[in-house]
């Protein structure tokens, strides 16, 4: 689901910057003030883990691959406004390190992704689990039937903006600029493949962590539901993040699983590899060669080494890199908050 440069006319990533752009802006308010200088760790290891799952490729049946995100778990734990800033920053260390995704259309990913995604999923998460308790299983139901729709509603409103290209952005005599595919092509691939089988993937995994930690670590699951009371709740009242770290660590070791799904996700082609024929094209849309690849700096390209050797090395070196500059980019910033609002808070706590 990650647009690739080349794929939505520079228009079209103007638009989706101008959305995301104030929601940005927010998201960084709500969070400085909302997540507690203490739980500063858990918003690093949640865009961390957001990097990581996105780095585990699931074989489609008509051969394409689709991955999870994570960006809905994080909005049950967290809130949607830090699951926005997590998924941001993941995205975007992608983008720039690793060519995974394209710096033009950030943007657009990163609306689809970090917004759509996680408030969607997050009202449906909301609606289903009112009036349960925090270790109801019906909570647990919630968080995953939130995560499937979320996946679904970002992958339809990727599907849209791919499929409106070619009617919005042509030459004189029709032929599409940027991404060639109408809807009737789009809609189909990106919702077969994430009602099917990524949305599944996506539920379970929310579902499964969120049941986990009502067992083993319900104080997590206070920092978003304060107010939410359950008498069955006797754990004590310390966050554990420790666990949490292990857990990344065990997924940075197993993220070449990812290298297994063979093929590549619909639209994100190189436009070498772009059937042409297929779309009715006899060439390369002009807009898409010209910005494909716009930009060259990553360090990683594809998560692997420019001349392609010890592909599993490059993917576990790669997920080292990838989580440690984001949970940095995350962890540095609101320690900085911390560091210049503590005196502040300390004489405001001393007037009272």
């Amino acid at each position: 689901m990650h647009i690739p440069d080349g794929y939505l006319s520079p228009s079209t990533c103007a638009a989706a910057y101008a959305a995301a752009l104030p929601l940005w802006a927010v998201a960084g308010r709500r969070v400085t003030r909302v997540v507690k200088s203490r739980y500063v760790p858990l918003v690093a290891v949640a865009a961390a883990y957001a990097f990581l799952v996105m780095m585990f490729n699931v074989p489609i049946p008509d051969g394409t691959t689709a991955h999870a995100t994570g960006a809905v778990l994080i909005a049950v734990l967290l809130g949607p406004w830090a699951a926005v800033i997590a998924v941001s920053i993941a995205l975007l260390i992608q983008a720039l390190f690793f060519g995974d995704g394209g710096v033009l259309a950030y943007g657009a990913n990163a609306f689809n992704l970090a917004i759509l995604m996680p408030f969607s999923g997050y009202a449906v998460y909301r609606l289903v689990a009112r009036g349960s308790g925090l270790t109801d299983r019906r909570r647990t139901i919630a968080a995953g039937l939130g995560s499937y729709v979320g996946i679904n509603v970002a992958a339809l409103a990727t599907a849209i903006e791919f499929g409106i290209q070619p009617r919005l952005f042509h030459t004189a005599d029709g032929t599409p600029l940027y991404a060639p595919f109408s809807l009737s092509h789009t809609i189909p691939a990106m919702m077969f493949a994430h009602l099917l089988v990524a949305g599944v993937v996506e539920a379970v995994l929310t579902a499964g962590v969120v049941r986990y930690l009502q067992r083993a670590n319900v104080p997590i699951l206070r920092i978003n539901h304060p107010g939410v009371a359950d008498r069955h709740d006797t754990t004590p009242r310390e966050v554990r993040v420790r666990w949490a770290v292990v857990g990344l660590a065990s997924m940075v070791l197993l993220t070449p699983l990812g290298l297994l799904a063979t093929g590549t996700a619909f639209g994100e082609d190189a436009p070498e590899d772009l059937d042409t024929a297929k779309y009715g094209l006899d060439r390369v849309p002009t807009g898409l060669a010209r910005d494909a690849g716009w930009w060259k700096r990553a360090l990683l390209d594809g998560y692997g080494f420019g001349d392609g050797a010890h592909p599993t090395l490059a993917y576990v070196l790669s997920a080292v890199i990838g989580v440690l500059t984001v949970a940095a980019l995350i962890a540095l910033p609101l320690a900085i908050v911390r560091v210049v609002r503590g005196p502040h808070r300390r004489v405001a706590e001393m007037a009272a």
